[in-house]
C-alpha cells in the first residue's frame, strides 16, 4: 500500500520575528490508528498528540534530543502518551475514553543541563487549545496552534496543522500580522501543508524553507528488552520464569509483545 510522506515545514517569517511550522501528518496518524486498532474518535485524539509531538521533536537541537507528552484525566480513567526524538521518530498510545479534564505533562531533553518539565491543566480535548496553554503557562512563549485530524471508517482523511511562535523582541505590527494570518488559516478546512504555504506564505523562498520528515517509529526491540532482563539479574529473572513460565513484556507504543521462555533466558545469561 502506498504511504504518504509526513512533512514538517519550518521557516522564519515577518522579518524573522515569527517562527512558522506547517505539518502534514496524515500517514503518521494512519500508522498510529492501524497499530493500535483505534476507533475514529480515539484515532483523532491520538493523532492530534502525534502531530504535536512531531512539531516539538522538530524543534529539538541536540543530537540526543527527545520529548514526551503525557495526558491524564483527573479520575485516572483515560491517558495518552507520545514520545519523539530529534530524528523525527514519533510514537504514542491512548487508553480509556476521552481526555477532557486533567493534566498535560511535557518533558523536553535537549542536551542542556537537565530535562525541562512543564505541566498544565487541560481545558478541553482539543490539542490546539491545550498546547497553546502549555506554551503560555510553562514556557512563557506566545504561541498560536492550529492542529486538525479527521479519521473516517478507519482512514485518516487529513492531519496536520500550523504553529506560530513569536520570537523575542518581535515588532508589534509583526505580532499582529501573525495573529491575522492564523485567524485566516484556522477559518479554512485543512488541505495540505504545501497548499497552506502556497496560499498564505507565498513569499517564503525555497532555500529558506527547512523540511523534516517525521514518521511513526518505535525505538523498542527484542535486544533492548533482552538487555533489561539481563539487568534484573539471573536470580530475579529465574524467579519470574518459575512463577509465570515466561517473561512477557508489552510495548505500549508499538503494541508488540516480547516473550522470552526458559531457554531464551538461559541463553541470555550464558552469553554474559
Amino acid at each position: 500500500m502506498y504511504k504518504v510522506v509526513n512533512k514538517l515545514y519550518k521557516a522564519l517569517i515577518l522579518g524573522g520575528d515569527v517562527s512558522l511550522s506547517v505539518l502534514d501528518t496524515r500517514q503518521l496518524v494512519q500508522d498510529g490508528r492501524d497499530i493500535h486498532k483505534l476507533d475514529d474518535r480515539h484515532a483523532e485524539l491520538l493523532g492530534g498528540l502525534l502531530t504535536a509531538g512531531a512539531y516539538m521533536a522538530g524543534c529539538l537541537k541536540s543530537d540526543q534530543g527527545a520529548i514526551s507528552i503525557t495526558v491524564k484525566s483527573n479520575d485516572g480513567s483515560a491517558s495518552a502518551s507520545v514520545s519523539g526524538d530529534v530524528n523525527g521518530h514519533i510514537r504514542g498510545y491512548i487508553e480509556g475514553d476521552g481526555l477532557k479534564g486533567g493534566t498535560m505533562n511535557v518533558i523536553k531533553e535537549d542536551g542542556f543541563f537537565r530535562p525541562f518539565n512543564g505541566i498544565c491543566e487541560l481545558k478541553s480535548d482539543d490539542i490546539s487549545e491545550n498546547l497553546m496553554q502549555y506554551f503560555q503557562m510553562s514556557e512563557q512563549i506566545d504561541t498560536a496552534v492550529w492542529i486538525r485530524t479527521k479519521v473516517t471508517d478507519g482512514v485518516c482523511e487529513y492531519a496536520g496543522g500550523v504553529v506560530m511562535q513569536i520570537m523575542p523582541g518581535a515588532k508589534e505590527e509583526h505580532m499582529q500580522a501573525a495573529e491575522d494570518l492564523m485567524q485566516q488559516i484556522s477559518g479554512e478546512e485543512f488541505t495540505s501543508g504545501e497548499e497552506i504555504i502556497h496560499r498564505y506564505f507565498p513569499d517564503i523562498e525555497e532555500q529558506n524553507l527547512y523540511i523534516l520528515f517525521p514518521e511513526y517509529k518505535c525505538n523498542c526491540s527484542r535486544k533492548k528488552i533482552a538487555d533489561i532482563i539481563v539487568s534484573l539479574g539471573q536470580e530475579e529473572a529465574g524467579s519470574i520464569i518459575d512463577e509465570y513460565g515466561k517473561i512477557s513484556v508489552h510495548c505500549h507504543y508499538c503494541n508488540k509483545d516480547y516473550v522470552f521462555n526458559y531457554n531464551d533466558v538461559e541463553r541470555l545469561f550464558s552469553r554474559k
